[in-house]
């Protein structure tokens, strides 16, 4: 691999299902290494006052955002399905997508969640969910034990503390180097930035 970046998503958010969708095929193609870091962005938009992610604090830009995801998805031939709550607590997803990366599955399993949550609008709180997400992903539904593991809660808590320091404030978002991309719109950028093919 020429470069390598990493990629901060949260479960709970609609765009980074456009990106965990195409990250790996676009990377591969460019010889650029992911280094998958799932994160929490409750503890991110607390610090701003909010409650909720801003789609709901604004609702012009919610409308936007959903059609948006529509017409993106519609585009790139992604089923897509608005669930019926939004954001969605994806607290362990996400502890989950730690243990899959140790069993070097994270793609796999990121992809089975948000596909379950913006494909077919499922509830990815649900422990039935992610246990079929789990088994979808080649892992054993047995895994979703890890939820309650006090190193997987430390790690998803220091991971989060570790993109406020790289000063990420949303999701999707990648970086490469010291250089931060936020968005889907972004990726390719964020990408030729690793591979060396821009400043």
């Amino acid at each position: 691999m020429t470069g390598r970046i990493t990629f901060w998503f949260e479960f709970a958010s609609s765009y980074s299902y456009l990106s965990v969708m195409r990250i790996g095929e676009l990377a591969a193609a460019r010889n650029v290494a992911v280094t998958w870091k799932p994160f929490l962005l409750g503890p991110i938009f607390a610090a701003q006052g909010w409650d909720t992610s801003p789609f709901n604090i604004y609702p012009a830009k919610g409308r936007y955002m959903w059609r948006d995801m529509e017409r993106t998805c519609a585009a790139r031939g992604l089923p897509f399905c608005r669930p019926q709550v939004f954001p969605q607590n994806g607290l362990m997803a996400a502890r989950l997508a730690l243990a899959a990366a140790e069993e070097d599955r994270i793609e796999a399993f990121a992809k089975a969640v948000f596909q379950a949550q913006f494909g077919a609008g499922s509830d990815i709180a649900r422990e039935a969910v992610l246990k079929d997400c789990l088994r979808q992903s080649g892992l054993d539904a047995a895994l979703m034990q890890c939820t309650q593991n006090s190193a997987i809660k430390s790690a998803l808590r220091a991971q989060t503390d570790e993109a406020i320091a790289a000063g990420i404030f949303g999701a999707p978002s990648f970086t490469s180097g010291a250089e931060l991309f936020w968005g889907d719109d972004r990726l390719e950028q964020a990408l030729d930035h690793a591979a060396g093919a821009m400043i």
